[in-house]
Formats: C-alpha cells, structure tokens, sequence
C-alpha cells in the first residue's frame, strides 16, 4: 500500500510542476497584456513611461519616435528618435509615425532620395499621418514645388480635424505671393470640403486685405461662391487702412453693376447678409428703431425716433468723381414739423458738409424730394447718410424711405 501512493505521488509531482509553469507562463503573459494596454492608453505626455512599460510596442514605440523628433529636438533627441522608430517597425511595418520620424531625420540630413521614399510609403500606409504631410510639404517647398506643397496640404486637411488650426495661418500669410494664390484658387476651384472656412479664415485674419482682395477677386472669376460676409470684411478692411482704391475695385467685382459715379441700390432691393460701408447700412442707437427691408420689386428703409432722440439713420460711403449731383428720392410716412422732419447729408471724409436735402412731408409731391449737390476735387470720399432731427412730438418720428439715389446730373431721373 505504501509503495502505491509513492507511486502515484510521483506520477502526480509533474502534473503540479506543468500546472505550476503554465500558471507562471500565464501570469507572466497577463503581465506583459496589462502593460501593453496600460502604455497604448497612455497620453502623449506620458509615452516615454509607456515605452518603458512597452519597449516592443511598435505603435508605443511609434508615438515615443514621433515626441523625440519635435521641432526643437537635439540632436541626441533625433538620434533617439531614430533609433526608436527602427526599433517600432522591426515589431511593426505599418506604424506610420516611425517612418514619418525617418522621413523626416533623412530630410534634416539632406538625403532627399531616402526622404523620397520613406514619404511615399508612408502614404501608402495612410495618408492621415498630418507629420508626414508636413514632411512632404516642406520637401516641396524646398524644390520650389507649389503644386505638390499645396496637394498635400489638400490632403492633410482633408483627413485632419486639427490640421486648419495649423495650416490655415500659413496658408493665408502666403497670398501675397501670386503664384501660390494662382495655385491656392486652383486648389479651391475643385471645392475641398475645407474651402470654405478657408475663404472665411482669410476674411477675419490679418492677412494683408488687398492679397485677400485678390485672392477673393481670381476665386470669383473661378465662380465660386465667395460669401458676402468675407467679401465685405476685406472691403471693410481696406477702407480701414485707408486702401480706397483698392476697396472700390473689389467691390466692384463682388457687386455685379456698381458704379462709382451714383449710390447703389436705390430701392433697397439687394438681400446682403453682412454689408460693406459701400452697401446700405442701417444705424442703432438709443431712440433709434431702424430696419432695411429689401424686395426683388420694391424694397424700404423703415425708421422710428423716440422723442427727444436723434442722430444718423442710414448711410452709405461713396466714392464719386468731382462734378454736379443730383439726390433725389420718395418718403412715405413722414409727417412732422419742419424743424423735426429728418435730412439727407454728404460729408467729406474730413467731416466737412457739402450739401444738405430736407425730406418734406411724406403727403407733399407724393413724397418725392430733389437736391443739387457739387462735390470738390479735394473730397474724393463722401459718406451719404440721412440723419433725425430730435423731435418733441409724443409720438416721436416715424416714416419710410423707398427711394433715394445720387446721380450725376446729367443722368436720367429714374
């Protein structure tokens, strides 16, 4: 009997010590599994504590590459880097962020053919690598290569989310240069998802206004679809800074028929979303109640001035030539005292007065108002407003304008 279980003992002792291996081996791979996820679920900041977890890692060891070549790594940095990124793809060849780290070592060190070739199977890995599109725009950018620089910053913000946020200022602090805004709008002419908020980025940016101009100018001859908010801040812009000309010339583009030498639409018919200072813009104030109200037919400016209140309604910057002008316009609505009725004036850009039309009663003529204007030589900019007198009715002042237009005066009354 004792023989037996001695026997069985030892037949029993190998089972124990396999259990007992093959235990350790799966603690030993619950291990490593709780490494390697716990350094793939570390952030960035952190991914040189998950390479040091998961030094075999391709894709950590990938990402830990990536953090070492920055823009302001040292050179013992970027030797780490590459030998990080070797070490990445030897556990795996799809791991983008190592070949983009090599692509970019082998262009730092001016071996462009190697660059080459590292990029372009980069791209064939995936083309959301935004490093390697960098990469590959600074490439062409170094060859003098604007279509290529330009295709992959197509690419790159179309597969980015975050990618506006750094090429867009780059982008837009270029347009001075004509042939990469030629380019740019070739870009824009095949409607990129991310054309738009370019164009819009442009307009509120500090770009120079008068490459925007341009820029906006060769994009609506590609008929695209220029929004009028952009249009008028880069008018508003130039104004600003005092670019008269070059305000007036891309006005005229972006508002089919303007003339320089008349006001615009004299019957408030234009549907503008955001209006220049050359478009009709309506005042707020205190006391003040004013709304355009535009109409393919016939369109209105409606106002309403509490009593005891004032100041200027409606204007519109003008830029006519030297010579002879006629106002001429229709109320409705109005129907004050003479010292209450509201007036039309034209200002020179130094704040002189040249001239000054009343507005009748609305129920004298059928409302219509006429007067001579002369502008000088030396006001080469107007602002057109038409301002409220305060008024002591209890009722305030209230009225429309239908029609109002500054013509030479040798045109035909319209």
């Amino acid at each position: 009997m004792k023989g037996a279980r001695i026997r069985r003992q030892r037949r029993a002792q190998p089972n124990w010590v396999a259990r007992l291996a093959l235990a350790a081996i799966a603690a030993l791979l619950g291990y490593v599994s709780v490494m390697q996820s716990l350094a793939l679920v570390l952030p960035n900041s952190r991914i040189e504590e998950a390479y040091a977890l998961a030094p075999g890692n391709g894709h950590v060891a990938a990402r830990f590459s990536q953090q070492l070549s920055g823009p302001e790594a040292s050179p013992q940095d970027r030797a780490r880097a590459v030998a990080a990124a070797h070490e990445a793809l030897r556990h795996d060849p799809t791991a983008v962020e190592a070949v983009a780290t090599l692509g970019l070592d082998a262009m730092l060190k001016g071996d462009e053919p190697r660059a080459d070739r590292l990029l372009a199977y980069s791209q064939r890995i995936s083309r959301r690598d935004l490093r390697t599109q960098l990469t590959a725009i600074e490439l062409a950018v170094a060859r003098d290569d604007i279509a290529g620089a330009l295709h992959h910053y197509d690419i790159a913000l179309r597969t980015k989310k975050d990618a506006p946020g750094l090429l867009f200022p780059v982008l837009a602090s270029a347009l001075g240069d004509d042939a990469i805004r030629t380019g740019l709008v070739r870009t824009l002419a095949d409607r990129p998802i991310w054309a738009l908020d370019f164009v819009r980025y442009v307009a509120r940016s500090d770009a120079d206004p008068a490459a925007a101009a341009a820029f906006f100018r060769a994009l609506t001859a590609q008929r695209f679809p220029v929004p009028d908010s952009a249009s008028s801040a880069v008018v508003n812009k130039l104004l600003a800074g005092g670019q008269f000309e070059d305000a007036w010339s891309y006005y005229a583009v972006s508002r089919e028929g303007a003339d320089r030498r008349s006001s615009r639409d004299p019957s408030f018919r234009s549907i503008v979303e955001t209006p220049s200072v050359f478009d009709w813009v309506a005042m707020s104030g205190t006391g003040l109640a004013t709304a355009l109200v535009p109409d393919p037919a016939n369109g209105l400016f409606d106002f309403t001035v509490s009593m005891g209140n004032g100041g200027i309604l409606l204007q519109q910057l003008q830029m006519l030539p030297q010579g002879d002008y006629i106002l001429e316009g229709r109320s409705s609505g109005i129907e004050q005292l003479s010292e209450s009725r509201p007036y039309w004036t034209i200002r020179c850009r130094n704040g002189q007065e040249i001239a000054r039309v009343e507005v009748p009663n609305s129920s004298q003529a059928k409302g219509r108002f006429e007067g001579q204007v002369r502008i000088p030589a030396n006001c080469p900019v107007q602002t057109l407003a038409l301002v409220a007198r305060s008024s002591d009715d209890a009722g305030g002042v209230t009225g429309q304008i239908t029609h109002i237009l500054l013509r030479p005066a040798h045109a035909h009354r319209t």
